[in-house]
């Protein structure tokens, strides 16, 4: 059997011929081997397209000020294993998740998990050896499906629907809804982030009982001043801190994570709320560095076109003195023309990176190239990997310059490590 976290996560990648395979009959088998129960008092459970790592983050640092013991799953990680699993705040030791993975192994006898699978069971038993206040589980693939719909949540969380992983959960909003919407439980609040939601969620929120709580309807984002921002519901409003994490789409994650706690029997003093929005942090978010003088480098994860549109946002809404180079690394699943598209208006300069270290879901550079031909990068520049285009921009760039990795959680993880990230 394997000894380390390196040697157990690479055991894990091979115990299941696909990557991939939604479905809760045999996680859930393993699970009742395992004896496992709640994860802990309370159970928030966030699913969506995107936004789903901002809006736990959220949750947790609210959570922690106001004094609770809270334990986080999230996938997937950028630096390494272990910041997919925190309890108060801080990551699982390779030790912990060593034997967790060990119980696994000892209680699926010859069930087939997959990676995910393998590692949510490990989770739930850990939170469930915690004494956990709080457990905050991100959903991995749609929410149906899903390893982590195991767990029955208090308050469900939608934080945006859109189109991604369409050769799993449909080919358009309705029917990717459909899909998300099944973490909802009977009679427990069901969140969503966005004003106008799939009605596909709404309908299976009315047929199965789950308070709907929508963004724009029962609660509000207003905007006070450049350092303040008020969250407001009926009769309530908090006056709360800026994001500490960048971005305007941060506000609305924000709001979605307060609706999410005080969907809960239980209250958190309000005092808890400003402290978590101005602590909450996460790698990988529109994330500032400036290697060289006067040039600036923005990391982001955005891989699909919702948030490459949101990404752009945020870039027009900054202008700088200079270019806005680009460097675009993606997964061969991913829709390339339909992210190219939508950061075409700010982007001046093109440059592609291959992700060799992604596994089956890699796209060679290449195959990159090919697939942007009648786009606006189908005059990229190459590069073999993300840290060689990161040499090339920087080389290139000006003072004045921005340069903006995007395209994957690989991509970002890759700039992250050649940028010092911790």
């Amino acid at each position: 059997m394997p000894d380390t976290l390196p040697e157990w996560l690479d055991y894990i990648e091979r115990q299941h011929p696909r990557s991939i395979e939604l479905g809760l009959e045999r996680v859930r088998a393993v699970a009742a081997r395992m004896g496992l129960a709640a994860p802990a008092r309370r159970v928030i459970t966030v699913g969506g397209t995107n936004g789903k790592g901002s809006t736990v983050a959220f949750i947790e640092a609210m959570a922690r000020a106001a004094g609770w013991r809270v334990g986080v799953y999230t996938s997937p990680h950028l630096l390494r294993y272990n910041e997919r699993v925190r309890v108060d705040g801080v990551e699982v030791a390779d030790e912990a998740l060593v034997a967790a993975f060990a119980a696994v192994e000892a209680a699926r006898g010859d069930v087939a998990l997959t990676y995910f699978e393998f590692g949510t069971l490990a989770a739930l038993q850990l939170f469930g050896a915690a004494a956990l206040d709080l457990a905050v589980l991100e959903v991995g693939l749609g929410g149906r499906l899903d390893a982590v719909n195991l767990v029955d949540a208090d308050v469900a969380v939608i934080t945006t629907v859109d189109l991604d992983h369409q050769d799993w959960l449909g080919d358009d909003r309705e029917a990717i809804g459909a899909e998300k919407a099944g973490i909802a439980r009977p009679w427990k609040p069901l969140v969503l982030g966005e004003t106008q939601p799939p009605s596909s969620v709404i309908g299976h929120a009315y047929r199965v009982g789950a308070p709907a709580i929508v963004h724009g309807s029962d609660f509000f984002v207003d905007p006070v001043d450049a350092e303040h921002w008020r969250w407001r519901e009926l009769n309530f409003a908090l006056d709360l801190p800026r994001p500490r994490l960048a971005g305007g789409i941060q506000l609305r994650n924000a709001a979605v994570a307060i609706a999410a706690l005080r969907a809960l029997p239980e209250d958190l003093p309000e005092a808890a709320f400003g402290e978590g929005v101005a602590t909450a942090r996460l790698n990988g978010r529109l994330q500032r560095f400036e290697p060289l003088s006067g040039v600036e480098v923005l990391v982001d994860v955005a891989h699909n076109p919702q948030a490459a549109r949101t990404l752009a946002a945020e870039l027009a809404g900054q202008p700088v003195q200079g270019r806005t180079l680009a460097i675009y690394g993606a997964l061969a699943d991913k829709d390339i023309a339909g992210v190219v598209a939508a950061l075409a208006d700010v982007i001046d300069g093109w440059r592609i990176a291959g992700l060799a270290g992604a596994g089956g879901r890699a796209l060679a550079v290449d195959a990159f190239a090919q697939r942007l031909r009648g786009t606006a990068a189908a005059q990229a520049t190459p590069s073999a990997t993300v840290d060689d285009a990161l040499a090339a921009a920087l080389a290139a760039a000006a003072p004045g310059d921005r340069i903006v990795v995007f395209g994957s959680f690989h991509t970002a993880a890759e700039a992250l490590a050649v940028l010092g990230a911790g």
